[in-house]
């Protein structure tokens, strides 16, 4: 959330922030007037309380001095006192409520440097390396990973659901792969590694998002205050929340890898074949606490991370900033990372790199102590890796024409293995038994019926 102080004295600012955004700034306007209203509030509910006391003191004088004739009066208004100053509590609560639901509701404040406007006002920063010209007709993620009995969408959707799936033989291999390759390549470059927990509570949860717009997006536990993780940033955020950080410590670099669940409510199309957008992934993030001071050299330094990672797995990819209108509101500035996907013949993103300055900091009570002040740290999160879709854009682009998957050099160490073949294995061969026997059971009953 936002400075309550920057807020007071900058109003027309923070207006000017939420069109950029293209979001309605009346808001402010109420800020503004619940702000001076609580503080009038308070106020009265001070001088009231203040009252009581003088007039409970009065009444002791009073009956020091024997002035019995006017105890009668001050009793009363000693009786009336609490009851006045209920209602004006009460009064005020509902008041902060409303007041607090709006301060929380106020994205950052976008950066200088981001493009404003909508989603078409997104701006290419760099491309690396050329789309592959293929001398087959290219296939599919989704067919390939079939072809080589990789992957079984049918039973799992049986089992769980649209966009879950079983991967088989070595594909689990190659996720495990990109897994490992990246934890070893963050954890030299001197990030600690996190097994965070998998669900948070809302409090944990509305410290580092609005929660109001991605509760939609993600799954409740029924009858718990618990909610699964959609993404290993809001875990890593929490693990500091109601701390305060030696500044000597700074910047504290953290990366966790999870699985990730989202409902991906208002996904439909192409997307939601195969394994591009599903509701149960992978995903190993980068996040950082640091200085003001630290910020933006933070962010070059994950951002890079994520470019050299790209690079190691011989895909090509660009960085793109995104607009005003397309950057999340806990962020001051995105570079999201988007991988090219031959058979879709566009760029897809792969993930993405933040910087939220103090706001994620001041909604979770995280601070540094430096020279004996205590001051709100900046966070920062990048998606190094999330392996679904990372999988899709591998398998895509290092296809061959036999049908077979080349694996990158720098993932063969993890895999064992520098291609995939279609399997002969024992699953395989029992699933395709499986399935010809149900198909041949189904066919009877028709010709019965």
């Amino acid at each position: 959330m936002l400075d309550i102080k920057f807020l007071r004295e900058n109003p027309e600012l923070v207006k000017k922030n939420l069109e950029k955004r293209g979001m309605d700034a009346k808001p402010i306007d109420r800020f503004i007037i619940l702000d001076k209203k609580l503080k009038q509030l308070l106020k009265d509910i001070e001088t009231l309380r203040h009252r009581r006391n003088v007039v409970s003191e009065e009444i002791n004088q009073l009956i020091k001095k024997g002035e019995q004739d006017k105890i009668p009066h001050k009793i009363q208004e000693a009786k009336e006192l609490p009851a006045r100053i209920a209602g004006l509590e009460d009064d005020a609560a509902k008041i902060e409520k409303e007041f607090t639901e709006i301060l929380m509701s106020i994205p950052n404040i976008i950066d200088n440097s981001v493009p404003i406007g909508d989603a078409s006002h997104n701006k290419v920063l760099k491309k690396y390396g050329e789309p592959k010209k293929y001398s087959f007709k290219i296939k599919g993620h989704e067919e390939l990973l079939k072809e080589l009995d990789l992957i079984d969408l049918e039973k799992a959707a049986e089992v769980a659901g649209a966009r879950f799936y079983y991967l088989k033989g070595d594909l689990v291999k190659l996720n495990y792969a990109i897994i490992n390759f990246t934890l070893d390549f963050l954890r030299k470059k001197g990030f600690t590694l996190i097994q965070p927990p998998y669900m948070l509570n809302r409090k944990a949860l509305s410290g580092a998002v609005s929660l109001s717009a991605f509760e939609e997006m993600i799954y409740k536990i029924q009858d718990e205050d618990l909610y699964l993780i959609g993404t290993a940033e809001h875990a890593l955020n929490a693990y500091y929340s109601n701390e305060v950080i030696n500044a000597k410590k700074l910047p504290v670099r953290l990366t966790a890898y999870t699985p990730c669940f989202r409902k991906e409510a208002g996904a439909h199309g192409k997307d939601t074949k195969g394994i591009f957008r599903v509701h149960q992934f992978d995903k190993i993030e980068q996040f950082i606490f640091c200085k003001p001071e630290q910020s933006w050299e933070e962010f070059d330094f994950i951002l890079n991370n994520s470019i050299e990672l790209y690079k190691k797995l011989e895909i090509p990819f660009r960085t793109i900033v995104l607009s005003s209108q397309d950057t999340g509101i806990v962020a001051t500035k995105t570079v999201d990372l988007e991988g090219w996907f031959p058979v879709q013949n566009a760029y897809r993103e792969l993930g993405s790199c933040s910087n939220c300055l103090d706001f994620q900091a001041r909604r979770s009570n995280i601070k540094y102590t430096e020279k004996g002040e205590r001051k709100f740290a900046h966070t920062l999160n990048n998606t190094a890796i999330a392996t679904q879709r990372m999988i899709v854009c591998l398998v895509e682009n290092h296809q061959q024409k036999d049908g077979s998957i080349k694996i990158p050099e720098a993932l063969q160490k993890y895999t064992g293995f520098k291609l995939i073949k279609k399997s002969t294995g024992i699953l395989g061969s029992q699933k395709s038994d499986i399935f010809a026997i149900k198909r041949a059971e189904e066919g009877k009953k028709e010709n019965e019926d």
